[in-house]
């Protein structure tokens, strides 16, 4: 449970440096109004708040989230959180049960794509980009 709680506190901190470093991020959440938690069936989790151009998040529940990620424990949700194919991941888990989605579904499909700009930046070597990358010489 712990790993889950740490993870959700570093996804806030790393959310807020993207609002700050990333102008398209800022520009991606200026003018959003939401809340939102991601927990646990038993309750543990972390509230997050967008508004005024700016991330926050509290331990604390709220209940006026627009939707909540529930998983059945903090092992599943870490475990689906942190995967490395993240949107394979998030649809077994919604499959299997294992995390259920209360509330909008459009701001679901926004906040993951707000998630998408903690994605590293692809990186295309100059070779990659010619036509001669699929010639193998002999």
């Amino acid at each position: 449970m712990l790993k889950f709680k740490l993870l959700l506190w570093v996804l806030a901190r790393l959310l807020q440096r993207q609002v700050r470093r990333n102008p398209a991020c800022a520009r991606y959440i200026d003018g959003k109004d939401l809340v939102l938690r991601i927990a646990t069936a038993s309750g543990a989790g972390r509230t997050y708040i967008v508004r005024n151009g700016r991330i926050s998040s509290t331990a604390a529940p709220l209940a006026q989230a627009r939707f909540t990620l529930c998983f059945r424990d903090g092992a599943t949700g870490f475990a689906i959180l942190s995967a490395k194919d993240s949107q394979a991941a998030f649809l077994r888990g919604v499959g299997s049960q294992a995390l259920t989605i209360d509330g909008d579904f459009r701001e679901v499909m926004w906040f993951q794509g707000l998630s998408a700009f903690l994605q590293p930046a692809k990186i295309v070597h100059p070779y990659d980009r010619t036509a001669f990358q699929a010639y193998r010489a002999p």
